[in-house]
């Protein structure tokens, strides 16, 4: 269904491989949850959107996209300027991103979930923005308010290993890294993946606060060999319990009460006359 009537909403869901084969949210069976819309595609100045679904948690609006808006025939740094265009005209402070990661730290194992509180950008996408005009400071780019809420309801939710704060390097996709480059990132790097760059800067240009939920798919190459069977375990088996973690944050999470300096690190540019308004 295409239609340029974004509706507003209250906080955005990035869907990554953490949800991909549970058919976010619906194959989670509770009772506050409501889809009230799916496939919906907007146009955008970047092109038209990947399929979005808007569903409630209780009296909460919420937005989603599956595997971050990329697809096949769409950049990824178009794919990003989408769906976070589309996140701003619907009025959205609050992103949650998910994924599988690697890892670079040789102390992670699968199945461990990590909430990072920083990053590495060692993507060739730098230049991925939308209007331009603004100054972003990269200072806490990872909400501690919504990070919270993450690690809260992980606890309520997981009984495994659970790590709250770490770096998250990002490479270019879609292939994974080389046993060379995972070396060079230990010390640097706890997990490595290819979607928080350039989502975190986007939210921070459009005034949102961002954060992820991480689950470890695999070491990286040189730490330990791993296994492709134990990754598609992963991927269809515990989509649910990422899921289940995801709507536990929304639902104890309240937007009016969150401590954190998001929407002031954003600065208006002091290059005028090029990008004025």
């Amino acid at each position: 269904m295409s239609d340029n009537k974004i509706p507003q909403a209250d906080f955005a869901l990035i869907g990554g491989s953490g949800t991909l084969s549970s058919d976010f949210p619906a194959r989670l069976a509770a009772p506050d949850i409501k889809i009230i819309a799916d496939g919906l595609v907007f146009e955008t100045p970047y092109g038209k959107t990947p399929p979005l679904r808007l569903f409630t948690v209780g009296k909460k609006r919420v937005l989603t996209c599956k595997m971050h808006g990329w697809r096949h025939g769409t950049s990824r740094a178009d794919a990003s300027r989408q769906i976070f265009w589309t996140f701003e005209q619907a009025g959205i402070k609050q992103i949650i991103a998910d994924g599988g990661v690697g890892t670079a730290n040789h102390l992670l194992d699968p199945r461990d979930f990590v909430i990072p509180d920083d990053y590495l950008d060692l993507s060739c996408r730098k230049d991925v923005g939308l209007a331009g005009k603004y100054l972003l400071i990269m200072r806490e780019a990872l909400c501690p308010s919504l990070r919270h809420a993450l690690i809260e309801a992980t606890r309520r939710n997981f009984k495994g290993r659970i790590f709250t704060r770490g770096i998250y390097a990002n490479t270019d996709g879609r292939h994974f890294e080389s046993p060379a480059e995972i070396a060079m990132l230990k010390g640097h790097a706890d997990i490595v993946g290819q979607s928080i760059c350039p989502e975190v800067y986007l939210a921070r240009e459009i005034g949102a606060c961002y954060a992820g939920l991480y689950y470890v798919v695999n070491y990286g190459e040189g730490i330990k060999t791993w296994s492709h069977d134990t990754l598609c375990d992963i991927f269809y088996d515990d989509a649910e319990l990422i899921g289940t973690i995801l709507l536990d944050t929304i639902r104890h999470f309240s937007p009016e009460k969150k401590e954190c300096h998001c929407a002031e690190l954003r600065k208006k540019t002091l290059l005028k006359g090029i990008y004025d308004d």
